[in-house]
């Protein structure tokens, strides 16, 4: 599939653009493989670890790139986001890095250890309620009182821009891919990930997984329409936010196909990260391995051609108190 340059909010050269810009602060992250998750789910694997990426998350890239995109007169002021984790920390270590104010909206049921980065880095916590609603106004009140720059989560070219640049990486570490599994959320990393990848490589498969307590993206897929839905049920915290205006057309036009898994194979998945592949993964970045092990994508004969697959390991930043209240249950 061609990759229309004029439809989109980031193309190829926007990609190499960003990478050039924030080559100096990220991590090139290591590419892993696995015998024996080769034998347990009947393809090559490669596993791209972007939960070695600075601020435990691949959300480092998109965040570094949108803040080093402002001028100084923008910068002098501040940024301004709503996050329940990685991009909150991303985007506070970006800002520490440029030396400017981070004003963080965080949402009350976040993820203890996220919320600790922010800190950790120097951004200032503002909470919210728990809903996008509350979380968007909250947002905008900060904009509105300080003159901070809002840098959206996802829906953002900036932002799908420096995500983007994983697929640079991973297709030189492993050119020979035919297909790569990515998590879907708000759009951000997978809109990145497909526009570099199919602008390469036109025939490489792109597919989204996410759970089917917050199956939104393979809804709108469906209706050929953003779906939103009244309220989300998952462990993986990262993969709560609905598609946005700007990377909608995207999933829409560029990725492949969604593959829904359940709570417990996403656990599962995140025991075999540990176990096998020695790697700390939360429950989103282990979502990529879940589909691949999952009965719908074995099973699916339009996946049979799936023989050598990446998979994005988005984040590692878990929260190990309900890590092992899940592996108990």
């Amino acid at each position: 599939m061609e990759v229309n340059k004029e439809k989109y909010a980031a193309d190829l050269s926007s990609i190499k653009e960003a990478r050039a810009r924030i080559s100096s602060f990220i991590h090139k992250t290591p590419l892993m493989t696995s015998e024996s998750l080769d034998a347990i789910s009947g393809r090559r694997l490669f596993f791209k670890c972007e939960c070695f990426q600075k601020g435990g998350a691949f959300k480092f890239r998109g965040a570094c790139n949108a803040i080093f995109s402002l001028d100084d007169q923008q910068a002098a002021k501040g940024v301004v986001t709503h996050s329940s984790g990685n991009h909150a920390a991303a985007l506070a270590l970006a800002a520490k890095l440029r030396g400017i104010t981070s004003y963080i909206v965080i949402p009350k049921n976040a993820p203890q250890c996220k919320v600790q980065n922010v800190v950790r880095y120097g951004g200032q916590v503002i909470w919210s309620e728990t809903t996008i609603k509350s979380r968007e106004e909250t947002a905008t009140k900060v904009q509105q009182e300080t003159g901070a720059a809002l840098i959206h989560p996802y829906n953002d070219g900036r932002i799908i821009s420096g995500q983007g640049t994983i697929s640079l990486e991973l297709l030189e570490q492993a050119p020979h891919i035919d297909t790569i599994i990515v998590p879907i959320s708000g759009g951000g990393l997978i809109s990145g990930v497909a526009l570099a990848a199919k602008s390469i490589n036109p025939a490489i498969r792109v597919l989204a997984t996410e759970p089917k307590g917050a199956n939104d993206a393979a809804q709108s897929k469906a209706a050929g329409r953003i779906v939103t839905l009244p309220e989300t049920n998952t462990v993986a915290d990262g993969l709560r936010a609905f598609l946005g205006e700007f990377t909608w057309p995207i999933v829409r036009d560029l990725v492949d196909d969604v593959i829904t898994v359940d709570d417990t194979e996403i656990i599962k998945a995140m025991r075999l990260c540990y176990e096998i592949l020695k790697v700390a993964v939360e429950p989103s970045g282990a979502i990529g391995l879940a589909a691949v092990l999952s009965d719908s994508f074995r099973t699916n004969p339009a996946w049979k051609d799936c023989n050598q697959i990446g998979i994005i390991l988005s984040g590692g930043n878990v929260d190990l108190e309900v890590l092992w209240n899940s592996f108990s249950k």
